[in-house]
């Protein structure tokens, strides 16, 4: 008896060889990463000049010889295995290819890094025998580095996909480090500097040995980060990944700690010029931090102010708003605090709290917050409403959640005190602290609720007069999508798709795409359903009817 044979099913032909790439890119991350612990192993072995080979840690060299003579030819073997298949379209363009490079090329970068920094700061700050296991460690991941920097960077096995990665990512790194290390540098002169003022002499090491180790951390995060965001092209990409980068990474937390260390530097004047209780040192204590880190903020945040210019006014409306809403946070804070103050004044304190120490605090968040979401936000500019309406549901959103939480502690915090005995703690004393939170956030709510209204009121006129010829586009475009997409809907009330052109414009620098004005003037008087409408390169347009 004959019979035909059931067949795959109709996704069997792309799960497999999908499953087939994770298993083996996988497998191939743990085989490098492990070869090169053990090979990083036996050359810290070898540094150690002057010692056994084996010493006492018989364990640790059977574990390094069995990671780099098991692990490293295992890993040659399937990344040749690999490499030969890369050959076809389809494994270049594979999902885990660019997943793979992405995350080895960051995890050894990341490592080579931290070890090779390690040992310079190590030799820097008085040579201490730490160096060599991190030199060695160091130079092995260096060289793993190298080697998938290249297939990155190759020109016909390099990945398709995910290929911004590595990149934006090593930029971001470089950043963080660098930026870090150099508050942490900048931190240890200020302390110098506060504690001669504050006639107070330092104890154990001297302080320039920690700060020139932040020196060499932060030199070597400022040269990743040159690396990646000039020699890479970080600078130049437009998509989406570095735009988040940029708008979060860049601005947003390079102004929120801006935004800090400023508060505290007030704040701490603000107590040696009116809250002198405590002893000189001991005020002045968090001001070099608080210096430092607005000092590092305010300059990273100027300088990705300035490059944001180059990209789309997406990105520029994005961060500007993502700005606001952190001095917002903090402007709101600090009138929280203040509130919370002026009721203590009017009761007795708790033991061991200070409304003049709490007023000041929320004076200096208040002072530091409220300029900057005023330079930020511009209420007295015109702005367009149908750009911040996301900004707008997410502080209303925020404001909800801190709004109920603060309610709900009051409302706990008066029947706690109705059910309790009288001579307790005052009531006001109780719930002056989320009254403040409360009316603060009240105060925020209700001022974007204004702005949500008149916003709501000018697009109102818009939408009536909106033809409704046109129910569904399709948006295909090389440049920034999201205003070309509002104004077909704005022109047309349509349901916009968009597809992105896989080709990059001449020059390899975002495409400008046409102005807003142009897309909305050729949508006039089509009246089919379905349109495609065909954006750049440059300022072509081509709105072509479509008919089901």
């Amino acid at each position: 008896m004959s019979g035909a044979r059931p067949g795959p099913g109709p996704s069997a032909g792309t799960t497999q060889p999908t499953v087939r790439r994770l298993v083996v890119y996988l497998l191939l991350f743990a085989l490098v990463a492990i070869a090169a612990g053990g090979l990083g192993g036996l050359l810290g072995r070898l540094l150690a000049l002057g010692n056994e080979f084996a010493g006492s840690d018989t364990a640790g060299l059977a574990r390094s010889l069995a990671f780099t003579l098991i692990g490293g030819p295992l890993a040659a073997v399937l990344w040749w295995a690999v490499w030969r298949r890369l050959a076809e379209p389809a494994e270049r363009s594979a999902l885990a290819w660019g997943l793979y490079l992405s995350g080895i090329y960051v995890v050894s970068l990341v490592a080579a890094a931290s070890n090779l920094l390690e040992a310079a700061a190590s030799l820097v700050g008085g040579g201490t025998p730490a160096w060599r296991p991190a030199l060695a460690s160091g130079l092995v991941w260096a060289a793993v580095w190298l080697w998938h920097r290249q297939m990155w960077r190759h020109p016909s096995k390099g990945p398709l996909r995910l290929a911004d990665v590595p990149a934006v990512a090593g930029t971001a790194f470089g950043l963080v480090l660098g930026a870090g290390a150099t508050a942490a540098a900048l931190e240890g002169v200020f302390a110098a500097a506060t504690a001669a003022a504050a006639a107070q002499s330092g104890l154990g090491r001297p302080w320039w040995i920690p700060t020139l180790e932040s020196c060499v951390w932060a030199l070597g995060g400022l040269a990743i980060w040159r690396w990646h965001w000039m020699r890479e092209g970080a600078r130049g990409l437009s998509t989406r990944l570095a735009d988040v980068a940029l708008a979060v990474l860049g601005i947003t937390a390079a102004a929120i700690t801006a935004l800090a260390g400023a508060g505290v530097a007030v704040y701490v004047l603000l107590r040696v010029a009116f809250d002198r209780t405590d002893p000189l040192h001991t005020l002045l204590s968090p001001l070099p931090g608080g210096l430092a880190a607005a000092s590092v903020g305010l300059l990273v945040w100027r300088y990705h102010h300035l490059a944001a210019r180059g990209h789309s006014g997406t990105v520029r409306d994005a961060a500007r708003l993502l700005v606001s809403g952190a001095a917002l946070a903090a402007a709101a804070s600090g009138i929280g605090v203040v509130l919370n103050a002026a009721l203590a004044l009017a009761t007795t304190p708790l033991a061991g709290e200070d409304p003049r120490t709490l007023l000041l605090g929320g004076l200096a968040s208040l002072l530091v917050g409220g300029p900057a979401w005023w330079l930020a936000w511009k209420p007295a500019a015109a702005a367009d409403p149908a750009g911040r309406r996301i900004y707008l549901v997410v502080v209303f959103g925020a404001s909800a959640v801190v709004a109920l939480i603060a309610l709900l502690v009051v409302g706990y915090r008066v029947f706690e005190f109705l059910l309790e005995d009288a001579s307790g703690t005052g009531l006001v004393d109780r719930i002056r602290a989320p009254l403040g939170l409360l009316a603060a956030t009240g105060l925020v709510a209700g001022y974007h609720f204004a702005i949500w209204r008149s916003d709501r009121a000018a697009l109102a006129p818009a939408a009536a007069a909106r033809p409704r010829t046109i129910a569904r586009a399709v948006l295909v475009t090389g440049s920034d999508a999201g205003p070309l997409a509002r104004a077909i809907t704005e022109a047309t009330g349509a349901e916009v798709t968009v597809w992105r052109t896989a080709a990059r414009p001449a020059g390899g620098g975002p495409d400008a795409g046409p102005g807003t004005e142009a897309l909305a003037r050729a949508l006039g008087g089509v009246e089919a359903r379905d349109v495609l409408v065909l954006a750049g390169p440059g300022e072509r347009i081509e709105v072509i009817a479509l008919h089901r």
